[in-house]
């Protein structure tokens, strides 16, 4: 085992806990890093920087948390006004570690940390299956971090393999509900990017009623069948997912963490750049990782069938 597998491997309250800095941005980001946040060695007095939405007002219950303004993809100037906020908040505080699953937000976070002589750590997303994410790169010239990616086959030089948080999840089938299907459709929230395609996949094939409910984000789209929401507090995410048979949903890895945490096996539709529905392809990836592992189905927007609903509605998962 490498010493970065070693230090993701501590543990399960037997591990001392050391005062960290956490950033990520919202989303699959912030979702990773609460997830290795046991696994981190992250004592109560640690403190996360994110953005201020519903998923970190969740997430981040009870944990000090300094917010800083979004920052878009490639938007290097929020970027810098982060980095100020950073360097305010962390002034004449001790931290062993500043970690950062990224994503622009790394970039901002980490950097600043060194110059307050803070460690400093980036653990590529598990969506990048073949190489870093843009971040990852710029962080990787910089030479001030140490590099981790949770893929083995492109761990080489100073990137060191790390094992993945989907690593944790199997999945395996159980009872199909006696009632009709309850689905749950999600898109995510990312702006400004829509995702008509998977709205009118689900439409096309007629499983949507007028039990579904609907998360859009900035898809917003009038009479649809169901609830029909643009965003929803953690709670409220959380109640939808523990009331549905079966969630569709966007390949972003935040959503996917917290659909298998819950013990749900999604139907997963890659959002694509090609379509303008994301600003690069990884959730393809995202997806290529969620077909491999086996802890959901993947499809394109019209493939979201009868027959596949109730395929996963016939499965469940379970964390190890």
């Amino acid at each position: 085992m490498t010493e970065s597998q070693d230090r993701l491997s501590e543990a399960d309250g037997s591990s001392s806990r050391r005062k960290l800095l956490l950033a990520a941005s919202t989303g699959g980001h912030l979702a990773q890093l609460h997830r290795l946040e046991k696994r981190l060695g992250a004592s109560s007095d640690s403190l996360w920087v994110t953005f201020d939405t519903p998923q970190s007002r969740g997430l981040l219950r009870e944990r000090r948390v300094v917010t800083v303004p979004y920052i878009a993809p490639r938007d290097w100037r929020a970027a810098l006004t982060a980095s100020r906020i950073i360097g305010d908040a962390i002034r004449g505080e001790q931290f062993e570690e500043a970690v950062s699953t990224g994503a622009a937000l790394a970039v901002a976070a980490l950097p600043t940390a060194r110059r307050h002589g803070i460690p400093a750590r980036y653990i590529e997303s598990v969506s990048r299956t073949d190489g870093p994410s843009l971040s990852g790169r710029i962080l990787a010239l910089s030479h001030l971090v140490a590099l981790e990616c949770q893929h083995p086959g492109w761990a080489r030089g100073r990137w060191k393999a790390v094992p993945s948080v989907l690593d944790e999840f199997d999945a395996f089938a159980s009872e199909a509900p006696e009632h009709a299907l309850r689905v749950f459709v999600t898109l995510g929230t990312i702006r400004p990017y829509r995702f008509d395609a998977l709205v009118e996949g689900v439409l096309s094939s007629g499983v949507a009623t007028d039990s579904t409910v609907w998360q859009l984000g900035v898809t917003s789209r009038a009479g649809l069948p169901g609830k029909v929401f643009e965003q929803m507090s953690s709670a409220a995410f959380d109640e939808a997912v523990a009331e549905a048979d079966v969630v569709v949903t966007h390949a972003g890895v935040g959503s996917i963490l917290a659909l298998l945490n819950a013990g749900k096996f999604p139907i997963v539709v890659a959002r694509r750049r090609a379509r303008g529905e994301h600003v690069d392809d990884h959730q393809l990836q995202a997806a290529a990782l969620i077909e491999r592992t086996g802890v959901g189905v993947v499809a394109e927007p019209h493939e979201v069938t009868p027959g596949l609903v109730e395929h996963a509605a016939r499965m469940r998962v379970l964390a190890r």
